[in-house]
């Protein structure tokens, strides 16, 4: 009789430790290498507040089937050294499946060869430099939407709303995605056949653009044309019009933050900004998305779109991989997304790995952003 409880006891003990080996099995970690310090600060809180949503209303659903998304968050610093210093804790010491962020292009471009090398998959969420990311390698996927895919639309929108013939560029020439911003610019004013009066550049630790602005001021320009990030941006707009300039003023994705708009105050008034998200679509999974976020008392952005959008991606490529969580599963998974739907519209991957959905032109209006019809 005492053999026998002991047999029990002891089959009892291997079926606890099997069942704590299958619920660890079950945990999918996700790191999130996002910019809660340094100049793209502004955009990874609200990045982070989208990522926790959304794993915390997929694990509550339990679409997964008994898979639970853990996030391990941590800053990247908005810099390429702090950036690769998280990915190597990612894919070394947390050994986690899959890697959202990081914040800005220009950290992407140092960090993700990383990834790629230790075939760990990335979903960049906002990273919107056409050049230099995917093609990192077949690990390197983007839910966000290229500058190139949005800008020439939204200002081919902006001429068609304002009819305007000249314009005058101002970028940062520090920063992938700014330049990048300018690339794209560029070439949708030549293709658009509006004539570029001049260009000048500055640098993300400026805070002085007067030199600038009043150069360009002087070309009597019909619009002027701004890639910088949320910090630069404001500070821009601020003294465009200090200086006199009445012209409308139209920004690349970095101005897609509402901390542009309270720092700006009333310079940030008629601003227009291609945009990934189109707030104002009364798509379900939109007014969901939008619903959750204010029941947490936080105002989404276009930037808390997207990373919400890149876990449920990520839970879809784990669905479709026959609910495996492994590095290798969630490539494959994420190679069969199509048609997803998400507050970004229809979501499916490009064959270079870029996110494709429609994009918007919003103009900042009465203090909040407002999509142009």
């Amino acid at each position: 009789m005492r053999v026998a409880r002991r047999q029990l006891a002891l089959a009892a003990a291997l079926a606890f430790v099997g069942s704590t080996s299958a619920s660890a099995a079950e945990t999918v970690k996700i790191g999130a290498a996002l910019s809660t310090t340094g100049a793209a600060a502004v955009y990874g809180a609200t990045q982070r507040n989208g990522i926790l949503l959304a794993a915390d209303e997929i694990n509550r659903s339990g679409e997964l089937s008994g898979v639970k998304l853990e996030v391990l968050v941590e800053d990247d610093g908005s810099s390429k050294e702090q950036g690769i210093n998280v990915f190597q804790r990612f894919i070394n010491r947390d050994r986690v499946s899959v890697i959202l962020g990081p914040t800005l292009s220009t950290t992407a471009t140092a960090a993700d060869p990383l990834a790629q090398a230790a075939r760990v998959p990335v979903l960049a969420v906002s990273n919107t430099s056409p050049k230099g990311i995917t093609d990192i390698g077949n690990y390197i996927w983007r839910v966000s939407l290229t500058e190139q895919q949005v800008i020439p639309g939204a200002l081919r929108r902006a001429k068609d709303r304002l009819d305007f013939k000249t314009a005058a560029v101002l970028f940062g020439n520090d920063d992938v995605f700014t330049k990048a911003g300018y690339d794209v610019m560029k070439k949708a004013l030549d293709d658009l056949g509006v004539k570029t009066l001049g260009t000048q550049t500055f640098a993300k630790p400026d805070r002085d653009y007067n030199a600038q602005l009043t150069a360009l001021k002087a070309l009597g320009p019909d619009i002027l044309l701004v890639s910088a990030l949320a910090d630069n941006a404001s500070a821009i707009a601020i003294q465009a019009r200090q200086l006199g300039y009445k012209g409308p003023i139209m920004g690349g994705n970095g101005f897609n933050s509402p901390a542009f708009i309270k720092n700006a105050g009333t310079a940030a008034e008629g601003v227009l900004v291609g945009t990934s998200w189109n707030s104002a679509s009364p798509d379900l999974s939109n007014q969901r998305f939008i619903a959750a976020m204010r029941a947490k008392g936080v105002d989404p952005d276009q930037f808390a779109a997207q990373a919400y959008t890149g876990v449920y991606v990520i839970a879809e490529a784990i669905k479709l991989a026959g609910n495996k969580g492994g590095r290798g599963d969630i490539v494959a998974g994420l190679a069969k997304v199509k048609d997803l739907p998400t507050p970004l519209g229809r979501f499916s991957f490009t064959a270079s790995r870029d996110g494709q959905h429609e994009p918007a032109l919003q103009e900042a209006k009465g203090g909040k952003f407002v999509i142009v019809q």
